[in-house]
């Protein structure tokens, strides 16, 4: 059976045959990764289309900021790995969700109230799938775990970073919650649970919710890490 393959501008397909020596388990896990990058990216291109909006940036600083937030890390990802072109510019569709998901902000921004709690649980879930999918994508090149992990935290913190350079802020990872911290953590027990012998749909959903639980949990509770005695 011949499963397309899901990874944006590639005409190949997967042959899940064991005779062409890829199994439908990693057919399975490629759908799993990609999916998961690409529900991240249109959570973060919203993110990144509504902090442009408060910060009264026209139609074209939306889209870039839509942009920068939803495929900023992954593309410092597949530079750090090697990887190029990065996997976000190889063909439309995941400049096609950052963009769709910009135009829908842009067009509804006026006559929409996001709750912030609302807010808060989408970068969450963005945050966990990015980590997620990051650190999946880091393990399967077969790249040592440690390294794998830094990459996850990479890819799920690393456009909300350039976004607020070029917003002219201190970047949320400095200054708010535990973010960082939480997709560090998710991507280190999905290495750990693949370490184990889980299989990896069962690492990724352990990790995505680790991810998710600790960052509302750290916001519902005002957790922070300690501030260098001379912050004062």
């Amino acid at each position: 059976m011949r499963v397309p393959r899901l990874y944006a501008g590639s005409p190949d397909v997967i042959d899940s045959n064991p005779e062409a020596g890829i199994a439908p388990d990693s057919a399975r896990q490629n759908a799993l990764v990609v999916a998961a990058d690409l529900a991240g990216t249109f959570v973060f291109a919203l993110e990144g289309a509504f902090a442009a909006i408060a910060g009264q940036l026209d139609l074209f600083g939306v889209l870039v900021l839509a942009f920068t937030t939803a495929l900023g890390g992954g593309i410092v990802r597949d530079v750090l790995m090697g990887s190029l072109p990065p996997n976000a510019l190889r063909g439309w569709s995941y400049p096609g969700t950052a963009f769709l998901a910009a135009a829908i902000a842009f067009g509804l921004g006026s006559h929409l109230h996001i709750p912030r709690p609302l807010l808060i649980t989408l970068d969450a879930a963005g945050l966990s799938l990015f980590a997620v999918a990051g650190t999946v994508k880091a393990l399967n090149a077969g790249i040592h775990p440690l390294s794998a992990i830094l990459l996850g935290t990479v890819t799920g913190v690393g456009g909300g970073t350039i976004r607020d350079v070029f917003l002219g802020q201190v970047p949320a990872i400095l200054r708010v919650d535990v973010y960082a911290t939480a997709a560090l953590l998710g991507a280190a027990i999905l290495t750990i649970c693949r370490r184990l012998g889980f299989s990896p749909t069962v690492a990724a959903l352990m990790g995505g919710i680790s991810c998710f639980a600790l960052r509302l949990v750290s916001v519902w509770q005002h957790w922070q890490l300690p501030v260098s005695g001379g912050a004062g």
